[in-house]
């Protein structure tokens, strides 16, 4: 029973992630980024000073750094951590190269979809900011049903892709590094409890809380990642040339890893990108909007960044980490596992 039900699951997936989903992803990166001029060299030169800075008696809940990293906390971590090890287990090191690419081109479709959701946003009757895709269908195209639409399927994907993804992998991490056994219900429960502790508070809290956490665990792991990378010098330029070779054709490296062709790095690569940064995803203009600013192109300018940060910096540090640690420890078997998180334990231990 359960065999068939995980087949139906692995069809419905495959279908999900097929071609159509390929290039209606790519294709609005790309439409994007051709529609706003190239708009990732402003993200950059522009945005990241713009993250630390502060606009006076502009309306909004939190600070624009605090918007960013709390739209950051949802994707530093599984997203392009434990991602990009599933990217790699299931399409090859070549999936790598289109993670980073579906990145590159996302950071257009962040800053599109941040811009519409802090200029459509809207003041309730406490003073409080609100916005997001819901409101710029309701406002900007008078769709205000599949505003409704967008805001129930974002509520059922914050458990799917969000909740349930995210301590699904804390709890096979902690399971698999642990010298006890902990039930994965009683690592549930307490994560649970901690995340009540601080969304309870609402918005305020929330982003209170990722302006600590979130710089201290991305530099944390940077840091961590500069340390592999120059243990594994020798290897950074052939992980280079596997990742780019791998992308295009099915072959083998060393240490296990193998490319099954373009389709499948393509897939893996695409999905996990989105899923890394979540651009188009509509989730983090939600808590762009309820940024302090009065120009709605600033603060899109500063959400972009967050797709520069966990995908084009952190996914390709990830990638590359894990390709060259399994280049040069072939004792890793990584054609013998399947699981993300699993590979990048075992790449950093």
């Amino acid at each position: 029973m359960y065999e068939k039900i995980f087949e139906i699951v692995q069809s419905v997936d495959d279908f999900v992630w097929g071609w159509g989903m390929i290039a209606l992803l790519l294709g609005t990166h790309l439409f994007m980024t051709a529609r706003t001029g190239f708009i990732q060299r402003k993200a950059i030169t522009k945005g990241i000073p713009l993250s630390v800075s502060t606009e006076e008696e502009a309306d909004g809940e939190v600070s624009q750094f605090g918007a960013l990293t709390t739209a950051l906390a949802s994707t530093i971590g599984t997203g392009n951590i434990i991602g990009v090890g599933t990217a790699i287990a299931l399409g090859g090191p070549g999936a790598v190269l289109w993670c980073w690419l579906t990145g590159v081109f996302g950071i257009a479709t962040k800053y599109a979809e941040s811009l519409i959701a802090v200029k459509y946003r809207v003041k309730t009757a406490d003073g409080r900011m609100q916005g997001g895709a819901m409101y710029a269908l309701e406002r900007g195209l008078n769709m205000k049903w599949l505003g409704g639409i967008f805001a129930l399927l974002a509520m059922l994907a914050s458990f799917g892709s969000g909740c349930g993804t995210q301590i699904n992998a804390i709890s096979e991490i902690i399971q698999g590094n642990s010298p006890i056994y902990i039930p994965p219900l009683v690592i549930g429960i307490v994560f649970a409890a901690i995340t009540a502790v601080v969304i309870i508070g609402g918005i305020q809290s929330i982003a209170i809380v990722c302006e600590k956490l979130v710089p201290f665990m991305a530099i944390f792991y940077v840091i961590g990642c500069l340390i592999i990378l120059g243990i594994n010098y020798d290897y950074i330029i052939p992980a280079i040339q596997t990742i780019c070779r791998l992308a295009f054709t099915e072959g083998a490296a060393a240490g296990g890893l193998v490319g099954a062709g373009i389709r499948y790095a393509l897939q893996y690569g695409v999905a996990r990108g989105l899923f890394s940064n979540e651009s188009g995803m509509g989730s983090a203009p939600i808590a762009a909007a309820a940024a302090k600013t009065k120009n709605p192109v600033r603060q899109a300018l500063v959400s972009s960044t967050g797709t520069f940060w966990d995908t084009v910096v952190v996914c390709l540090m990830t990638g590359l980490v894990l390709v060259s640690t399994v280049m040069k420890n072939p004792a890793i078997n990584a054609d013998q596992i399947s699981d993300g998180g699993e590979l990048t334990t075992l790449a950093f231990g």
